[in-house]
């Protein structure tokens, strides 16, 4: 694949505008202080190798599909887990410890929340468990596993294996540290969805362009509400929100259409395996039910070219190293350019400043090589 001239065809497989859209600061930063992000921002920025994560233009994609800017902020080198999630489960893990050794601490993964979890547990020599769905990949538990945690395999889904966490924690007394929020469980989600912000408030400091659109992608919706709340704190201006899932996986776009939490039923996972969630959690979608204005799915089938593109310097001058979660955010926004009704809609234009999230790097080795061997075919 040598020019963009497919990227022509691309689509969006559904669309909906939020008729409940309302963003206002105060309210976004009721559900995620603001206290809370700037702690977040003291702590992580103190510890050893951190530094801000590139803000990327993708200058190529953005001549193609004739916007101002698309800007890509590249996780993949955020700390050493190549994900944002280094910012929300490691700082959780701080948090909650509260300086005592002698605690365990639990969580449920999809990968990358868990490996945080463990990261954190390490740096502050404490003992962890992490619970995994049968789904998860052998490479993803040999990371977690890197920094001495105990994986525990459960039959099932993501959901099994966040009960069966549950359900021994409390057996055991380990404290969870899980970044899905209900309405008795949020302090934990809060602060990983504080350290999310650090994402936007590295961007205010990274461009002078005002930020006209952000794409977001969502599972259970933890890292869009989180940089909604970076936004609501440290942005001038509010730009569009447009969040993004697996069409196989569209929890959120149900409960924004149905004006309430709705759970779905995952028929087959997607290759997007962080996004691949049936439920929302509870502070998202507090956040989110408001601050977004439009809600897009994306299938699969681009993943793995998008991920070659990438790599390949197609997009932009950069050769850039995007996961499968990293992918939805870039087809979606290419989906929208190439759809009339919805272009108009998020009013997106030559005068756009468009930011992307590449959340995660190649955090499953092994997958993200497959992805590239497909989408170089």
């Amino acid at each position: 694949m040598k020019s963009l001239k497919s990227i022509k065809k691309w689509t969006l497989t559904k669309s909906l505008k939020n008729n409940n859209f309302s963003f206002r600061r105060n309210y976004v930063l009721k559900f995620v202080p603001s206290l809370l992000l700037i702690n977040a921002f003291k702590s992580i920025s103190s510890w050893k190798n951190y530094k801000a994560t590139p803000l990327l233009r993708l200058d190529k994609l953005q001549k193609n599909l004739k916007l101002n800017n698309v800007f890509y902020k590249d996780e993949s080198k955020r700390f050493h887990l190549k994900s944002f999630k280094a910012l929300g489960g490691a700082y959780a893990v701080e948090k909650i410890s509260k300086g005592k050794k002698n605690i365990i601490v639990s969580s449920a993964t999809a990968g990358n929340h868990g490996r945080s979890v463990a990261w954190g547990a390490k740096r502050l020599g404490l003992k962890c468990k992490i619970f995994v769905s049968q789904y998860v990949s052998e490479t993803r538990v040999k990371e977690i596993k890197k920094f001495g945690a105990e994986v525990i395999k459960v039959k099932g889904d993501y959901e099994n294996s966040l009960n069966e966490c549950k359900k021994l924690s409390k057996k055991n007394n380990w404290k969870i540290v899980q970044d899905v929020s209900t309405k008795e469980y949020k302090l934990v989600p809060q602060l990983t969805m504080a350290g999310y912000s650090i994402m936007i408030r590295e961007i205010s400091k990274q461009t002078n362009q005002y930020i006209t659109h952000i794409f977001l992608q969502a599972g259970v919706g933890g890292m869009a509400a989180g940089i909604v709340a970076g936004v609501a704190k440290y942005f001038k201006r509010i730009p569009k929100i447009i969040i993004v899932e697996p069409d196989r996986a569209d929890c959120v776009l149900q409960s924004v259409k149905h004006n309430k939490l709705k759970k779905i039923k995952i028929k087959k996972e997607s290759i997007m395996g962080g996004m691949s969630c049936n439920e929302m959690s509870y502070i998202p979608w507090q956040i989110l039910k408001k601050a977004s204005n439009c809600c897009v799915t994306v299938s699969d089938r681009n993943i793995a070219r998008t991920v070659a593109m990438l790599k390949d310097k197609m997009l932009s001058k950069y050769s850039i190293t995007g996961g499968e979660c990293s992918a939805p955010g870039i087809i979606s926004l290419i989906g929208a350019c190439n759809n009339t009704k919805i272009k108009k809609l998020i009013e997106l234009d030559e005068n756009s400043n468009v930011l992307l999230i590449g959340c995660e790097g190649n955090a499953d080795v092994k997958l993200y090589k497959q992805l590239l061997f497909k989408g170089r075919k």
